[in-house]
């Protein structure tokens, strides 16, 4: 089960990694690592799988995969580098258990739902999980995959929503407004649920009710930046990696919680 020494030592293992690579999007993977982690320690089994959507938060993904024994520590030291198996985007690994390369934000809900379905199809027990960015939603793409899902009643996929409001060029309400996103969602035949996407009571909660009749979307309010204070909220840490001075308060900041 995980535990906030857990997530302080994998909060503490991700900006290591990026500031040793020199790569950014550490932004984005404080805002989704809460809940990757607890998908990982508490709720996935061996018949379920999950997709990162949102790519450039592979960082997230690395750090929760290595907390559960699936990556080396001595491949969290080749991220982002020449010949490596951790890229800045996840690339397919049926040794990761990452079933797609993704990056190209838009289709990792349709990738979920062709999965979804085929299980459905033979039958097969568990659940396929999809982490999407709130940005994404502003793709066709992404609402043609909720009308397939819900016209096909995936019952087995769980859609979680990184909605910290920035995306690569501004606020969400800046570049495309949907505000509140979860108003324009409901209306689908599904179960939704908004939540406090850095508690990890709520967000366990919301995961651990699994067996429903509909497809199940949840809404995770998150803060780009979580925990360090000069990242919280700014779209810049969309991309800058940490200086030397940067990444010591970053670590003094996440020791100290």
């Amino acid at each position: 089960m995980i535990t906030s020494n857990i997530i302080k030592k994998v909060k503490l293992r991700l900006i290591k990694m990026h500031y040793e690579s020199k790569v950014g999007h550490i932004g984005g993977c404080l805002s989704v690592v809460d809940s990757i982690l607890v998908l990982f320690h508490n709720i996935i089994d061996t018949n379920d799988t999950f997709i990162l959507s949102k790519g450039h938060a592979a960082g997230a993904l690395y750090v929760s995969l290595w907390s559960i024994g699936k990556i080396e520590e001595s491949d969290l030291t080749t991220f982002h580098r020449d010949n490596t198996l951790l890229g800045g985007h996840p690339s397919s690994n049926t040794k990761l258990d990452i079933l797609f390369g993704t990056g190209s934000l838009g289709h990792g809900l349709s990738l979920s739902c062709g999965v979804a379905l085929g299980w459905k199809l033979q039958n097969k027990k568990g659940f396929v999980y999809c982490m999407t960015s709130d940005g994404e939603w502003q793709e066709g793409s992404t609402w043609e995959a909720l009308i397939f899902a819900c016209h096909n009643r995936l019952d087995n996929l769980v859609v979680l929503i990184d909605h910290n409001k920035i995306q690569g060029f501004g606020s969400t309400s800046e570049i495309a407004s949907m505000d509140p996103l979860w108003d324009k969602i409901k209306s689908f035949d599904i179960d939704s649920f908004v939540i406090d996407g850095h508690n990890i009571d709520e967000i366990n909660s919301a995961l651990s009710n699994r067996y429903t009749k509909k497809p199940k979307i949840i809404f995770l309010k998150t803060i780009k930046g979580n925990g360090i204070s000069f990242m919280q909220n700014k779209v810049e840490w969309h991309y800058l990696p940490l200086t030397d001075d940067l990444y010591m308060k970053a670590k003094s900041q996440l020791e100290s919680q």
